[in-house]
């Protein structure tokens, strides 16, 4: 095409088609000029370009570009800020105000309320082992602190707390972050397993984490209202394994709900008030009847 053709389809003068042109050689573009009526600028057959150039790191950091909070944690701040505006760069005119806009109507707040949540100080060094895949010896604390060897497969945000999901002999296991109090790489790599899948395996993880949590289970009435809010107390798990009773005449129905503990199960308790009747186990019937009174005399 030539200059004019160029100036005419972009909407700029020939002016700029011949500086952008000349910068465009410099940048190792092939694009090269043939004189003459029938000549302009043209580019070698086959040629594609990477979207303006980015990085293998600032192409890895887009995907959390939205969570400016946990890039930064990683290590990868200045990549995912520079991977946006190479982005932005190739955008048309038209588009460049689209991440603006959706900045201004769309924010995620990853970590969870009432906690400042601090960046674990072996972050970085296991985000580097999770992208390059070195295995590394830590030392974790339970509340006795022990050595492992782990091959960090992958880091998880939940709820602003980071956890490390990664193999220490023939399982898979996760450690929060904030409780691995020592890194260091054993020198080795090593490959993991084809069929892995990060968001599938901490899926499952998570509700048999929760599963395994209810040992104890608690025999309850519960009324239309408390039916209603039980929802907004227990956790989702406990509420999937709980098992109903069709309701009796005033609408009340007997439910055997798992729960953590009796001192949780107790709480949840007292969060329904009068919505629910404890009818097993009997220590627990009569530490919420002691409660009862407690704030029937508070009430008089």
């Amino acid at each position: 095409m030539t200059a004019a053709e160029l100036s005419k389809e972009l909407e700029v003068s020939e002016r700029t088609v011949y500086r952008d042109v000349v910068e465009l050689s410099a940048a190792g573009v092939p694009v090269y000029a043939l004189q003459g009526r029938a000549g302009g600028y043209q580019l070698v057959d086959g040629y594609r370009t990477r979207l303006t150039g980015l990085s293998r790191a600032e192409a890895e950091a887009l995907f959390l570009a939205g969570l400016p909070g946990p890039a930064r944690e990683l290590g990868l701040g200045e990549s995912a800020r520079t991977a946006q505006l190479k982005v932005l760069a190739a955008l048309p005119p038209g588009l460049r105000d689209a991440s603006s806009i959706a900045g201004q109507r769309f924010h995620l707040d990853a970590p969870g309320w009432f906690h400042d949540p601090e960046t674990p100080p072996v972050l970085g060094e296991l985000a580097q082992a999770v992208w390059q895949d070195l295995e590394l010896t830590m030392r974790y604390r339970r509340p006795d602190e022990v050595e492992r060897v782990v091959e960090p497969y992958g880091l998880v945000l939940k709820n602003g707390v980071w956890y490390l999901v990664g193999r220490v002999g023939e399982s898979l296991r996760s450690y929060r972050v904030d409780r691995i109090t020592e890194v260091a790489p054993t020198g080795r790599t090593f490959d993991r397993g084809p069929g892995f899948d990060l968001p599938s395996f901490w899926a499952e993880r998570a509700v048999e984490f929760v599963r395994q949590m209810l040992r104890e289970t608690i025999e309850i009435r519960l009324s239309p209202d408390g039916q209603r809010l039980l929802r907004f107390v227990v956790e989702d798990v406990a509420l999937r394994e709980a098992v109903t009773d069709e309701p009796d005449p005033d609408g009340w129905v007997r439910t055997r709900l798992p729960v953590e503990s009796l001192d949780v199960g107790y709480t949840y308790m007292l969060r329904l008030g009068p919505e629910v009747e404890v009818l097993a186990p009997p220590a627990l019937r009569q530490r919420l009847r002691k409660a009862a009174e407690s704030m029937r005399a508070l009430y008089r």
